[in-house]
């Protein structure tokens, strides 16, 4: 991706960069919507990722392109206004820029800005994540700052939150951030608190995507954050996660149906994200796979954000050879399903996989074999 980032940087601007970064997409392993509720999270750094070059300009004008439009954004350095259409992409760097000071930073002028990306954009595998934090590393370079790893994950959260308009927790920006090879990230998300997990040899995990509607600020996701929190409000507690699952069953009672379901959902899946660290630390795959493909059930049950096809997915890959578990991934409402299997699980165990998908609902899935990868990081 370096290459394919100077060369188009070049041919867009007629000059080198000055800085280049990278930051890595993540596959939420388990946890699902936990994050905002104040509980905790697993999460995969991946071998995918997003890159930005940039070059400070003298004019005080800033220049976005990116390899999946062959439109050149130019905006003076007081706008910062959220964009919309076929430029909306340019609201995540955007919103970076308006994060920066927020938490005491400077922002740099004029600049050239270049992004590419092999995420699959909708995916679950947060792209946008990926962006935010390869944006922010970036700006911060170009202007000589260094922040914490924790900085660097709330300044990519804020833009999301504040500026993009997705009420996401710390998951995606955190995963990015902290990633490191071979490990998971497990995140308390009340501290926030991040800290490696390391993933058992043998793990592969493959990401079947739908290409069905994963529209986050379209308002699905936020009318769950909606429903979690009346449920919070109503069980007499600031966040969910302040409840195990004994305690939710002695109060839950308090809750119309909805909410309930939404409360219970958030409960037991921050009991699974445990469960699932300790079978992790002992290497048992086939223990974690039960605990993804429960979660998936929770999800597709109780907080609703599963679809036919992420269904399909789930039950055509949990009745196949090879594979552990499987569950949907990121914030649901379409996207993709990821798989964890062993070794034997092949590109061609997933073709028959995608073919039986495709038989079903007349369209082709998009499959992608992922393995760890570090989290965000200055290149040059």
């Amino acid at each position: 991706m370096k290459n394919t980032l100077l060369a188009k940087f070049q041919a867009t601007y007629g000059r080198p960069p000055s800085v280049i970064t990278r930051a890595p997409g993540r596959i939420e392993f388990i946890g699902n919507h936990t994050d905002y509720n104040g509980g905790t999270v697993l999460g995969i750094p991946i071998d995918h990722a997003a890159w930005v070059a940039l070059a400070p300009t003298e004019d005080g004008r800033r220049r976005f392109a990116t390899d999946f439009s062959t439109e050149t954004v130019t905006l003076s350095a007081t706008e910062l206004q959220k964009l919309s259409g076929a430029v909306r992409w340019v609201n995540y760097p955007l919103g970076v820029l308006a994060a920066l000071p927020v938490f005491g930073l400077r922002v740099p002028a004029g600049f050239d800005f270049l992004i590419v990306s092999d995420l699959p954009v909708g995916a679950g595998l947060s792209s946008s994540a990926a962006v935010e934090l390869a944006s922010a590393l970036a700006f911060l370079a170009v202007t000589g700052q260094e922040v914490p790893r924790e900085t660097l994950a709330k300044i990519g959260r804020h833009a999301e939150n504040h500026f993009v308009g997705v009420p996401c927790g710390i998951l995606d920006q955190g995963v990015s951030g902290f990633g490191r090879k071979d490990h998971l990230v497990f995140i308390d998300c009340k501290g926030p608190s991040f800290a490696p997990v390391p993933l058992p040899a043998g793990a592969h995990f493959w990401i079947f995507n739908t290409h069905t509607k994963h529209a986050l600020v379209d308002g699905l996701y936020a009318a769950r954050h909606r429903e979690c929190m009346e449920a919070a409000r109503g069980l007499g507690v600031p966040c969910l996660a302040d409840l195990t699952p004994e305690e939710f069953e002695k109060k839950s009672g308090a809750l119309a149906e909805t909410p309930r379901r939404r409360a219970r959902h958030v409960v037991e899946e921050i009991a699974r994200v445990a469960d699932s660290v300790k079978a992790l630390q002992t290497g048992d795959l086939p223990a974690v796979g039960k605990l993804l493909t429960a979660s998936h059930r929770s999800s597709q049950k109780l907080f609703e954000n599963s679809t036919p096809e992420l269904d399909f997915l789930v039950e055509t890959l949990t009745a196949a050879s090879h594979v552990h578990g499987a569950r949907l991934t990121g914030g649901g409402f379409g996207g993709a399903v990821m798989a964890l299997t062993n070794g034997a699980f092949t590109a061609a165990s997933a073709a028959k996989i995608a073919e039986l998908y495709e038989k079903k609902f007349k369209a082709k899935l998009d499959v992608l074999h992922c393995t760890t990868g570090n989290g965000a990081e200055i290149i040059r």
